[in-house]
């Protein structure tokens, strides 16, 4: 059920933000967006741990920060292989909406999930 409310929560993610910078993402409609939340979520498990395993020196280098660059991969993968329908301009955008992305869902998941945590203990 997380997992769906995750899926759920990205897509309308997806949607703002290719409102707000609809010239540099580009989106052709909600089910679209909820395509590449299913997408983005399947590459999180399949491909990130893989991605963090091979640049594990780097990433604790540069303290964790480099988990974002890893979250733009995945973006960008996520947009080769939506194809048109889901498109970022750039690997910078890609980066930024990472970083975004990060900052918005840790913000909805302590708002929604840690007051149900806090409610069982």
């Amino acid at each position: 059920m997380r997992w769906l409310i995750g899926c759920l929560i990205n897509a309308v993610l997806f949607t703002a933000l290719a409102g707000y910078f609809h010239e540099s993402f580009q989106l052709t409609g909600f089910v679209a967006a909820l395509e590449a939340s299913v997408l983005l979520s399947i590459l999180n498990v399949l491909v990130r741990p893989l991605l963090i395993l091979f640049t594990l020196p780097v990433t604790v280098l540069t303290m964790g920060l480099f988990l974002f660059v890893i979250n733009a991969v995945t973006l960008e993968l996520t947009d080769y292989l939506m194809g048109t329908s889901f498109e970022i301009n750039g690997f910078g955008m890609a980066l930024f909406f990472a970083v975004l992305m990060s900052l918005v869902n840790v913000i909805i998941q302590k708002t929604l999930f840690e007051p149900s945590r806090k409610a069982k203990k």
